[in-house]
């Protein structure tokens, strides 16, 4: 069968316009791979953060996210090339944040994770952003517990996966009956209640949630230093070109004023004196 000249030109017209569809749909979908990292934006980042720290890591009931680390994940987000619109955050709870990070379930983990060599077997930080101090929150009625040898044989709250309570087990109150609950808000119920004497993390974090407008009145701090803790961007091991941006960011950050802003917005409400931004330490 003869095939005339307008149908043969008009075959090779599909042909060519099928091609370049192939080519581009390849071409998209080789820089949505290539990520901020490849100088293309990815249509969204998956950051991992606390959702039930006030001041820190809060998801409020109307599905917004609010806090510090929020702060530092959105700013941060924005230097790799990301608008705040395509931020997908993840609930990272204590216990949890390496398996996200190790399985890509996340990009990043901004949720008041301490830098520590246990913690860097599996993963790898950009950092510190932050420089907290492990403390006791009590019952404000409370004048029986003022130094951390008072724990002992009290009831103790923390949660699983924290680096705070071992901190107490093992090097300040070895006889406190520690209890271990999945979150903190069950702590701070547990301590109101008396079913625990108290709630020990990072004053960062107490602080938050004794100013929470239910709460006032109810808690206060017992104002120690019991650590140090440097709070790091968790991300996957061997991603140095990530962490170099992390880091560049960070920087970037307190340079510019918005560290401290954020530090006052968000911590500042609660009285809580944050330590000056820490020097960047991991990468170097």
């Amino acid at each position: 069968m003869k095939i005339s000249k307008a149908a043969a030109a008009a075959a090779v017209a599909v042909a060519l316009a099928l091609t370049a569809t192939a080519c581009g749909s390849s071409d998209k979908d080789s820089a949505s791979d290539a990520g901020a990292s490849g100088g293309a934006k990815k249509d969204k980042i998956v950051i991992g953060i606390k959702f039930d720290q006030p001041g820190l890591g809060l998801k409020t009931p109307d599905g917004k996210y609010t806090g510090f680390d929020v702060d530092v994940a959105t700013y941060v987000a924005k230097q790799l090339g990301y608008e705040p619109g395509q931020i997908e955050f993840k609930q990272a709870v204590s216990a949890e944040r390496e398996n996200l990070i190790a399985n890509g379930d996340v990009k990043l983990v901004v949720a008041t994770y301490t830098i520590n060599d246990k913690r860097k077997a599996r993963v790898d930080f950009a950092g510190p952003y932050f420089l907290a101090h492990q403390d006791l929150l009590v019952r404000a009625d409370d004048d029986s517990i003022t130094k951390a040898e008072d724990l002992n044989k009290k009831k103790l709250c923390s949660v699983a996966g924290s680096t705070s309570a071992q901190n107490v087990k093992t090097k300040l109150a070895p006889d406190a009956d520690l209890r271990e609950y999945p979150g903190y808000s069950e702590c701070l119920t547990g301590l109101e209640n008396k079913a625990v004497d108290a709630l020990t993390t990072d004053g960062s974090i107490l602080a938050g949630y004794a100013a929470q407008e239910k709460n006032k009145g109810k808690f206060k701090l017992a104002g120690l230093k019991l650590s140090d803790e440097p709070y790091g961007v968790g991300l996957k091991k061997g991603d140095k070109d990530l962490q170099t941006k992390v880091n560049a960011a960070l920087k970037k950050m307190v340079e510019d004023g918005s560290w401290q802003k954020a530090v006052d917005a968000n911590l500042g409400p609660a009285g809580y004196k944050a330590e000056p931004a820490p020097q960047i330490t991991e990468g170097s």
